[in-house]
């Protein structure tokens, strides 16, 4: 089993991260973050650690919450220009996805889109660190950096161990600002990721631990978290979640609805959080019965209540409790309910895309095709 480097955890462990660029004896650094951490002064305060352990710090404000590969080569130019030699994350997945691009950049030169793909970057990186304020991406410990072309409108990751982040910070106190909508998306976000890891194919019993220990804190906090934001026990325990899931599908991959869900981020704007908890549950009814043992499980681990009925029907409660899930998050449950101008027009390029998406498509339990995917998208229209 293979992680990424070494995490702390607790409230106010991000002032940490001007000791951890000290002790790695680097005079610059890049902070990679949003507009919205520049607005609610989390970038400033962290780039004020930095600079209080004698690291200059030069902050990029302008991910977009589907990071382009443009952009990532427009912050990796900027480190090279002022020869930062460590690159900060701040943020949710997509400023630690261009994070950990921008750090092998500095020491591959070329775009971000000659990386994408599986293995491809030659030399290692300059160090990373991680400092999520969401609970859902598991960023801040997987070896992916998923970002769209503009060209073509392609989501594709960069996978490489060179990216595995050197740091994490997990401060729960970074994620007590996050709005309901955001700590629902990246919620189910993270319990997507568990119970694909669970599920997948490349599943071992090493990555069903960490999903294990993610779904069993998500059933219990994800809602709490959503609708009480500052509950810190909620906003640690979803945090640790997100972590762990990360963690699992760092070793055991995703399915499916990673695939599926990339086209609607790509062609029509939709969040990825947002995508996998519309899809998730439909996906999981399709999936139940191919491994009705691990589906029974993490129904259980949800809290779906079934464990006195037969076997088929405890695996598919797991649908059934990921639709009360969306329901009680009161997220859009069909596509038509996204109104983001998708039409079953669409569903023949979204699922020749989705089947594009090899990898995870490859490690759900049961087999898709163009035509299954189309039906999904169906069944997921209204």
């Amino acid at each position: 089993m293979s992680l990424a480097g070494k995490a702390q955890f607790g409230p106010g462990v991000s002032r940490n991260v001007g000791e951890i660029a000290r002790k790695l004896g680097v005079s610059s650094a890049v902070l990679v973050t949003d507009a919205t951490m520049e607005q609610l002064g989390m970038a400033e305060r962290i780039s004020g650690y930095l600079h209080d352990a004698g690291v200059e710090c030069c902050i990029f404000a302008g991910v977009e919450p589907e990071p382009s590969v443009e952009t990532t080569d427009a912050v990796a130019e900027l480190a090279r220009e002022h020869d930062c030699r460590l690159v900060v994350g701040l943020g949710g997945g997509s400023c630690m996805d261009v994070a950990k691009a921008v750090s092998v950049l500095i020491t591959n030169m070329g775009s971000a889109a000659q990386y994408q793909g599986l293995g491809l970057v030659p030399n290692k990186g300059v160090p990373k660190i991680m400092i999520p304020t969401t609970a859902g991406t598991g960023s801040e410990v997987t070896f992916t950096a998923v970002l769209i072309r503009k060209s073509d409108g392609v989501k594709g990751g960069i996978n490489d161990e060179k990216l595995f982040p050197d740091f994490s910070l997990l401060d729960p106190e970074l994620t007590l600002s996050m709005p309901p909508c955001v700590t629902a998306t990246t919620g189910m976000d993270a319990l997507t990721h568990a119970l694909e890891a669970y599920t997948g194919r490349n599943a071992s019993p090493f990555s069903d631990l960490l999903a294990e220990a993610a779904l069993a804190r998500i059933g219990r906090f994800l809602r709490v978290a959503t609708w009480n934001g500052h509950d810190l026990e909620a906003r640690s325990e979803m945090l640790l979640a997100s972590y762990y899931a990360g963690g699992a599908l760092a070793n055991a991959g995703v399915g499916a609805c990673h695939a599926l869900a990339y086209p609607l981020g790509g062609m029509f704007g939709v969040g990825h959080g947002m995508a996998n908890a519309l899809l998730i549950p439909y996906v999981a009814r399709y999936n139940a019965l191919s491994r009705p043992e691990k589906y029974a499980a993490a129904a259980a681990f949800l809290d779906a209540g079934a464990e006195e009925l037969p076997l088929r029907d405890q695996a598919l409660a797991c649908a059934d409790v990921l639709d009360e899930f969306v329901a009680d998050l009161e997220l859009p449950s069909t596509l038509k309910a996204l109104k983001a101008g998708i039409t079953a027009e669409h569903f023949p390029e979204m699922a020749e895309k989705a089947m594009g998406v090899a990898r995870p498509m490859e490690n759900n339990p049961r087999p898709m095709t163009k035509e299954s995917c189309v039906a999904l998208y169906k069944e997921a229209m209204e």
